[in-house]
């Protein structure tokens, strides 16, 4: 038995990724992941509202993070290059945690319901970035595009993470708002040719 809620929480998120990869998400119960756990499902209960929420968990800390990121960045800097800085931050965590990060995303990935939870989620983290930038005096407009387009190349970031684990996560980060900014960069008129 785990001593500790942390234990028991740690546990039970173990249990979880283990067994939504060996059943799948939606064949697993909330009874079999406290189980594997050594808890009861009271237990489980107690930590997690659903059997989805164990996937998700630390939003609130990550949204926290992300807002006083945002609050702290030195003054002068462009939305996106504050956007940057919070990104790099909360991405430390995910790659230091990368033996639950990628087994996650790859069962969200594959889990409609899943995907849909966390479609809501960053939402609501969206949200809360664009409020950050707001408040530092971004207008309202420019604060949520530049909010969901960075949370775009964040979530861009991870996935080639994931997808080539070669670089790190804050190459990956720096390489997609690179690309971004040459996106949105003016294109220089092509030259003419010579004329015949």
């Amino acid at each position: 038995m785990p001593r500790s809620g942390a234990e028991a929480r740690r546990r039970l998120q173990q249990a979880a990724l283990e067994l939504y990869q060996e059943r799948g998400f939606d064949q697993t119960t909330a009874a079999e992941i406290a189980a594997r756990a050594g808890v009861n499902e009271r237990t489980f209960f107690r930590h997690f509202p659903d059997k989805r929420e164990v996937l998700f968990d630390g939003e609130a800390d990550l949204r926290a993070a992300l807002m006083q990121s945002v609050a702290e960045a030195p003054d002068g800097l462009e939305p996106f290059e504050v956007l940057l800085r919070a990104f790099r931050k909360s991405a430390k965590n995910l790659q230091n945690n990368r033996p639950f990060s990628e087994p996650r995303w790859k069962i969200i990935a594959k889990t409609p319901a899943l995907r849909e939870r966390e479609l809501a989620k960053h939402a609501s983290l969206t949200d809360a970035v664009a409020e950050a930038l707001r408040q530092r005096g971004v207008g309202d407009g420019p604060a949520g595009l530049a909010a969901r387009t960075g949370w775009a190349a964040y979530q861009h970031a991870v996935q080639a993470w994931i997808d080539d684990p070669a670089q790190s996560l804050d190459a990956h980060l720096s390489q997609a708002f690179d690309d971004l900014r040459a996106l949105a960069a003016p294109t220089l008129p092509r030259r003419a040719g010579p004329e015949h």
